[in-house]
């Protein structure tokens, strides 16, 4: 385990641009392996970068490397309590503002695991050897517009374990991390610390991703068990209909909490249900029972939970499915379908199932 540190903040221009976060990390790393860093870049999303942390801990502990890690400024908490982590480095939009002090890191290696134009600039511009993944772009384009599915069977993180071989890396079998800090807890009032919850997932980033309203109701209306709602600040609003017609049974907490607070509820959950994003992979990293309700996109694209006990539900009769890698705005067709037609009888059965397995410690 790393020694205590401190968070240094280097700034352009002015205390509210922060392009890096330093960390102190062992005083054998920082006495010996100055020398020796790898940089691995992801930019965004919350889920995307959780499903980086197996690479990231196997080449710190497989390696002699310092780890160093490029991303978004509003995703770098997720990685705050990494111990794997000597340094994390931010930028809001454009790399050019930490190109100055990545440049004077010398890294040996980039692993590179967002793989678009950003990161390949920044490879070219740094000019040291780089490491990438198959990012199966036609096949997922292919199975987009004309449901041809080509795509691998395996789960990303497989296909990012492809970008560190060549340092020797080899998969350690283990899932993800999510570490949590003093901060990141939450006391939840009215609730007995015997009487284990539920956890649903109210948000997702795009619309073709998220659990209609309609559909809480009607799971939230055959279940006795406490249930606390986590999302953004765009769904407090559903929560808090939720919490109108079940008082007695739903907390809302969506829109309340930061990222590492509600991961910490996702850590304590009896089970969790939830759609394709990011908080998905966060219960992964818990190995929390988890179902995932699919709507727009699917597991075949590689990103269902890692390494955890899980069930996906999906309307798998509709031509239309996937009709997009990620999401939309709105359902194409205008039905909505593969989120309307989910049964709830059969996730509430699996829902049931999950309750029943011994959690892990």
């Amino acid at each position: 385990m790393p020694v205590d540190f401190s968070i240094n903040v280097i700034s352009r221009s002015s205390e509210a641009n922060q392009p890096i976060v330093n960390r102190a990390t062992s005083l054998k790393k920082s006495l010996f392996l100055t020398h020796m860093k790898v940089l691995i870049i992801r930019f965004s999303s919350i889920g995307d970068i959780v499903l980086t942390t197996p690479i990231i801990r196997a080449v710190a502990l497989q390696t002699n490397f310092e780890v160093h890690f490029l991303t978004k400024a509003r995703f770098a908490s997720v990685l705050h309590h990494n111990p794997h982590i000597s340094k994390v480095y931010t930028i809001e939009n454009k790399i050019n503002e930490v190109l100055t002090y990545l440049k004077k890191e010398k890294y040996s290696y980039l692993i590179d695991l967002h793989k678009n134009l950003r990161s390949f600039r920044l490879r070219r511009t740094l000019g040291v050897p780089a490491y990438d993944f198959p990012k199966n772009n036609l096949e997922k384009w292919l199975l987009v517009n004309f449901k041809v599915n080509k795509l691998p069977n395996s789960h990303i993180v497989d296909r990012y374990f492809q970008a560190v071989t060549s340092l020797g890396v080899k998969k350690d079998e283990k899932g993800l991390d999510y570490f949590l800090g003093p901060e990141n807890q939450v006391d939840i009032p009215g609730l007995p610390k015997e009487e284990g919850y539920l956890v649903f997932v109210l948000g997702a980033a795009h619309f073709t991703k998220q659990i209609p309203l309609t559909l809480f109701k009607k799971i939230i209306s055959e279940i006795k068990q406490p249930i606390l709602l986590v999302g953004g600040s765009d769904q407090r609003e559903t929560g808090e209909n939720l919490v109108q017609l079940f008082p007695r049974q739903v907390i809302n907490y969506a829109g309340k909490l930061t990222i590492g607070q509600s991961a910490y509820l996702l850590s304590k959950a009896r089970a969790v249900l939830t759609p394709d994003t990011g908080m998905m992979h966060i219960a992964a990293a818990f190995s929390r029972p988890t179902v995932v309700i699919w709507g727009n996109t699917t597991p075949v694209l590689g990103m269902y939970p890692y390494k955890t006990d899980h069930e996906n539900l999906e309307v798998t009769d509709l031509s239309c499915r996937p009709c997009d890698k990620i999401g939309k705005k709105r359902c194409p067709k205008g039905h909505f379908k593969c989120m309307n037609h989910q049964s709830v009888t059969e996730i509430l059965v699996a829902l049931n199932k999950k309750m029943q397995r011994d959690l892990p410690n």
